[in-house]
C-alpha cells in the first residue's frame, strides 16, 4: 500500500507524467513512446520546428540566447538539446573557448548534433551525453547555466527534472527554459487551437508521412503547465527569483530561475 500511495502522490505532483498526448499511460510507457517520437523526427528536426512554429522558432531561440548572455568563462549544459540548436548559438555568442555539454535521452538526436558540429568544424569543447533529464550524471554544483529548449514538456516527471537542474547548477547559476506555452488572448487562442489541431498534423502527415508524432507534439503543449504554474514549480524546486517572459502572445515563454548562494 505504501508504494501505491507514493505513486499516487507522484502523479498528483506530476499530472503530465500519465499522459502521452490525449492517451493515459504509465510513466515508463510515456518515456518509451516519447523516445519513439524523437527517433522518428530526429533527421527532420528543423522541418518539425518549422511546421510547429511557422518558422519563428529561430527568432525565439535567438531571444533565449539574449536572455542567457553567454560568457566564455561559464560552463553550460543544454538538456534535451541533442541536435545542437541552442548549443551552437551559445558557442557563437560566448566564443570558441566556452565549455558546453549537450545532454539528450535520444541517441539519434545527439548523432544529428554531432554531425552538425563536425560540419561546422567545431570539434573541441563540446561534450555529447546520452542521459535522462530526470537523472543527470553530473556532480552537484557543476554548471553556471542550464538551458532546455522545447524539451521540458516531453519529460515524464517535470518536477524531478527541475530539481536535477537545481542540483547541477552552481550557486548563482541560472536556469532557462524555452517552451511552447499557453496563448494569453482568448481570440488568438482559438486561431492557435485551429492551426495546432487541424493544420499541423495534416502537414506532418503530408510532408513527413508521420501524423502521429505531430499529433503528440501538439497535444503535449496543451498538457504542459501554464506559465504561472511552472514558475511556482520552479520555486518549489528551490529556485529563487523565478520569472517568465511571454513571446508571441504566450505561444512560447522563457522561464528563468536562479540558484541562490547558500
Amino acid at each position: 500500500m505504501k508504494t501505491t500511495r507514493n505513486q499516487n502522490h507522484a502523479q498528483k505532483q506530476n499530472p503530465e507524467s500519465e499522459w502521452f498526448g490525449r492517451e493515459k499511460v504509465s510513466a515508463d510507457e510515456k518515456t518509451d513512446r516519447v523516445l519513439g517520437v524523437f527517433d522518428s523526427v530526429a533527421n527532420k528536426y528543423d522541418l518539425m520546428n518549422d511546421l510547429m512554429s511557422g518558422g519563428i522558432h529561430r527568432l525565439w531561440k535567438n531571444a533565449l540566447i539574449k536572455e542567457v548572455k553567454p560568457h566564455p568563462a561559464q560552463k553550460f549544459v543544454d538538456v534535451a538539446g541533442g541536435t545542437g540548436d541552442i548549443a551552437f548559438r551559445i558557442r557563437e555568442a560566448a566564443g570558441l573557448d566556452a565549455q558546453i555539454t549537450v545532454a539528450d535521452i535520444n541517441e539519434n538526436m545527439l548523432n544529428v548534433g554531432r554531425n552538425r558540429s563536425i560540419d561546422k568544424g567545431w570539434l573541441d569543447n563540446f561534450e555529447w551525453i546520452t542521459t535522462n533529464a530526470e537523472s543527470l550524471p553530473f556532480s552537484d554544483n557543476s554548471f553556471d547555466v542550464y538551458t532546455i529548449s522545447f524539451g521540458l514538456r516531453n519529460v515524464t516527471h517535470i518536477d524531478t527534472a527541475l530539481k536535477e537542474a537545481f542540483r547541477v547548477l552552481k550557486p548563482g547559476g541560472r536556469f532557462f527554459c524555452l517552451e511552447f506555452s499557453h496563448v494569453t488572448d482568448p481570440i488568438l487562442a482559438r486561431f492557435y487551437d485551429f492551426y495546432s489541431y487541424k493544420i499541423i498534423p495534416k502537414i506532418g502527415e503530408f510532408i513527413t508521412k508521420d501524423r502521429e508524432s505531430y499529433q503528440y507534439l501538439v497535444d503535449s503543449i496543451r498538457k504542459f503547465p501554464k506559465q504561472d504554474e511552472l514558475r511556482k514549480r520552479l520555486i518549489d524546486s528551490g529556485f529563487a527569483q523565478a520569472k517568465y517572459k511571454n513571446m508571441t502572445f504566450g505561444t512560447v515563454a522563457i522561464h528563468e530561475g536562479i540558484k541562490d548562494f547558500a
